[in-house]
């Protein structure tokens, strides 16, 4: 039986415009993106708010996927939304519409039967809720969390507090160079571990993931793939994927680390393929599977 993963963050529409296309309204929101990543691999407890008007077959769908809701928080008024419009260079963006609508007021309350999760992920919100969280907490085995540039600006000293008790922290590769001062990734990453976290993550995009560790460095590409529809959640996804597959093993080690990197690329690699969540409405854990194995032989420098 894997460990319980507990997500706390956004829960929102989005409406998207790539290269490829446009989509309006669709589920997204980072705890939406990392519970269904996360529940392939182990039982989701998911927490977040939405509004009156977020629909009973999105519910559905969560929960098809055997998310635990007690922590979904329904409040009066509209859900989260956020609208987008990627550039021909799908690492930028830009933002053309946000509304925090019930999410600006959002003061997470961990339900009791949370509150023994064995790994819990801190989404990109206030460092201030995400130390809220840790404190309903009851003795959890791994605590990780994101962040984003306008904390680490406007709320460094919550932030520097929250990463003394947090084991991994997963970020951009420009949010790296922004919390350390530094653009090298490896100075950068030192310095980061140093704030406290034991393992930090760099999100590097189309050219994949870095993990580092005190006595550890793993680098990852991103698959290859002909075409990206929508990198819209793939951080998240990325996050949850990883946290799904430690919890999945039930311990923390090198071994168990470089796997769940590997599996968090992976589920990563699905999300593009289509706006929003729909590439999980028909993904299995046998895809995740074979493009694993995919991804395994793509890095085998031995060649066998």
């Amino acid at each position: 039986m894997s460990d319980k993963v507990c997500v706390v963050g956004s829960v929102a529409f989005d409406s998207i415009e790539t290269p490829e296309g446009r989509a309006d309204d669709v589920l997204g929101g980072a705890s939406t993106y990392f519970s269904v990543a996360a529940s392939f691999f182990a039982p989701v407890n998911m927490v977040g708010i939405v509004g009156s008007d977020f629909p009973e077959q999105e519910k559905d769908f969560l929960a098809s996927r055997g998310i635990n809701l007690d922590g979904l928080v329904e409040a009066e008024g509209e859900t989260f939304r956020w609208h987008g419009r990627y550039h021909e260079n799908m690492n930028v963006r830009d933002t053309l519409d946000l509304k925090l609508n019930v999410f600006e007021h959002f003061a997470p309350e961990l339900p009791q039967s949370y509150r023994d999760s064995e790994f819990v992920f801190l989404a990109n919100i206030q460092p201030s809720l995400q130390a809220r969280v840790l404190e309903q907490l009851v003795g959890p085995k791994f605590v990780g969390a994101d962040t984003m540039d306008h904390w680490i600006e406007e709320s460094r000293d919550e932030l520097l507090a929250l990463l003394a008790n947090v084991d991994l922290l997963s970020i951009n590769d420009s949010e790296a160079a922004l919390l350390s001062g530094t653009g090298n990734m490896v100075g950068a990453a030192k310095r980061v571990l140093e704030m406290g976290p034991d393992h930090l993550v760099v999100k590097r995009g189309e050219y994949g993931a870095l993990q580092f560790s005190s006595d550890d460095v793993f680098a990852v590409p991103a698959f290859p793939l002909e075409t990206v529809i929508d990198p819209t959640g793939a951080g998240d996804t990325f996050a949850g994927g990883l946290f799904g597959s430690l919890a999945e093993a039930g311990e923390i080690n090198k071994k168990s680390l470089r796997r769940a990197v590997v599996y968090g690329s992976v589920v990563a690699s699905f999300t593009v393929e289509r706006f929003g969540m729909e590439r999980f409405k028909s993904l299995t854990r046998d895809d995740i599977e074979r493009r694993y194995g995919a991804f395994m032989a793509l890095t085998d420098f031995h060649g066998d």
